[in-house]
């Protein structure tokens, strides 16, 4: 019996020692260089994120502007690269003439002086409206964007026209497959070459849709990331890695990624090696993902020499901090 106890203990040491050997991170690689970083909707306007819900206008809830960039712009992307963002987020709507309105909101009436669903309307329409217009710090005594977003909502052939060789983070706001087939032929009417420098994410059925006919695309759905963090929490010490990680973005919450085997620098070079970008986010704390990696606190909380992706709401703030900023 002590012979077999003995055994046992032997080769649950063996094992424990290959488990370590296979995902400490002392004995990984490590890429030198600074963050990755991704500036959400651009350069934008900050509001108050306390008891946040899907119709919440928060336009109306913005804090008092250090800026006068609107989010979703042509000019408002421009700065970010300028402040050092590596990748810029917008989001999209198709329209009823064909084209693809880079605009947030699902409705207008929060954010602009029109009304009704953003993708029933045409892009002529759109290129009318005021962008700017609902904008407010103090309750509606004073609009300070006001008539000042006229003609700003760009379209996303204008975006890649804009930024020929920037990478980007295409977000779709819907569920419809349907507009996930559009996007895919706007996006394979591009050479190979750069679609490799494009990602979206959004929901399950058109991310589906867009890995099915992009696949030099990167894509993430929420579904696939929970997936893709699970799975590797559950299995990842064997050195396997997820297909819900593969060719993707994987979005890592900064209380999450501790959990992670071999994080920072093993994991990340599994994600690097499965085709893979990672970018971290701010807390996840249930329900909805995280904010960005938007404070100085957060930042710390970063492993020292990290050389991932960020995902931030602050780029000027993070650029700073990072060692990116190009002032």
């Amino acid at each position: 019996m002590g012979r077999k106890l003995r055994f046992a203990t032997t080769a649950m040491l063996v094992v424990a020692a290959g488990i370590y050997i296979n995902n400490t991170n002392l004995l990984a690689p490590h890429r030198d260089g600074k963050p990755v970083l991704l500036a959400h909707r651009g350069m934008a306007q900050r509001f108050d994120e306390r008891d946040l819900k899907n119709d919440t206008c928060t336009a109306a809830r913005m804090l008092p502007p250090s800026h006068d960039y609107l989010e979703n712009t042509l000019r408002s992307m421009r700065a970010s690269f300028e402040a050092g963002a590596d990748v810029v987020e917008f989001d999209v709507h198709p329209t009823t003439d064909g084209e693809f309105a880079v605009f947030h909101d699902w409705t207008l009436d929060c954010r602009t002086d029109g009304q009704g669903v953003t993708r029933e309307q045409s892009m002529a329409k759109l290129k009318m409206l005021d962008i700017g217009y609902g904008y407010t710090a103090d309750g509606g005594k004073t609009f300070p964007f006001r008539g000042k977003g006229i003609g700003m909502m760009p379209t996303l052939s204008e975006v890649f026209t804009a930024f020929p060789d920037k990478k980007l983070l295409i977000n779709v706001k819907s569920r419809d497959a349907g507009e996930a087939e559009k996007l895919a032929s706007v996006l394979n009417a591009l050479a190979a070459d750069r679609r490799r420098t494009i990602m979206v994410y959004g929901g399950d059925e058109p991310i589906e849709v867009i890995r099915r006919l992009t696949p030099e695309v990167r894509t993430i759905s929420r579904a696939a990331i929970r997936s893709c963090l699970i799975r590797y929490i559950g299995y990842g010490w064997t050195g396997l890695v997820p297909a819900a990680c593969r060719n993707a973005m994987v979005l890592v919450p900064i209380n999450v990624a501790p959990w992670l085997w071999g994080w920072p620098d093993r994991f990340l070079n599994r994600m690097n090696g499965a085709d893979s970008a990672v970018f971290v986010l701010g807390p996840y704390s249930g329900g909805e993902f995280s904010t960005g990696i938007d404070t100085p606190e957060f930042f710390a909380r970063l492993p020292q020499g990290y050389s991932g992706g960020i995902w931030t709401n602050e780029i000027e703030t993070i650029a700073t901090i990072s060692g990116k900023s190009k002032d």
